[in-house]
């Protein structure tokens, strides 16, 4: 039964990428991502970006990630992304788009309050050839109430506006 086990780990695809990377954030936007060389075929990824919140009232992140390839058998195959806080608890889970030739994956994190943070890029090398993938990340301010509330007022100010113009017509 030991053999088996140390068969079975042997058999193990190998975990390649550069990880991890701190995003370089210029006006709350990055682009980030990774190249896997040549001879890979079976390995897997699992690359780290990380970025701080330094909004003390929170922030809203949304990222994309994509690769494209000839076909969806040479290249790689990204199999998850997600937004984890620095504590490695997990904020949010990516969706895939689109997957073969071309994947695709988004996420978003809604109200990150001032911290550490990091993307999370899965994947798999599907062929020997070398592979690359890349991504975007935008971090947007979360609006003030004050600032919900002037839009709604403005808006009850043009809708009294129609209404009225439309009584003088009729």
């Amino acid at each position: 039964m030991a053999g088996a086990s140390l068969a079975s780990t042997a058999v193990q695809a190998q975990v390649i990428g550069d990880s991890p990377q701190a995003l370089d954030l210029v006006d709350n936007s990055a682009f980030f991502g990774d190249s896997l060389g040549e001879g890979n075929s079976g390995a897997t990824f699992a690359d780290r970006f990380t970025f701080t919140v330094d909004d003390a009232l929170g922030v809203n992140v949304d990222a994309i990630v994509g690769s494209v390839s000839r076909s969806a058998d040479v290249g790689l195959d990204i199999t998850g992304l997600w937004i984890y806080n620095g504590n490695d608890t997990l904020i949010s889970t990516g969706t895939s788009l689109q997957t073969g030739a071309v994947d695709v994956w988004t996420v978003a994190g809604d109200n990150l309050v001032a911290g550490d943070y990091y993307l999370r890029v899965d994947g798999n090398v599907v062929s020997g050839e070398g592979a690359s993938f890349g991504g975007a990340v935008m971090l947007a301010p979360v609006p003030e109430p004050e600032t919900y509330g002037m839009m709604l007022g403005g808006l009850g100010v043009l809708g009294f506006l129609a209404r009225r113009r439309q009584s003088r017509r009729g």
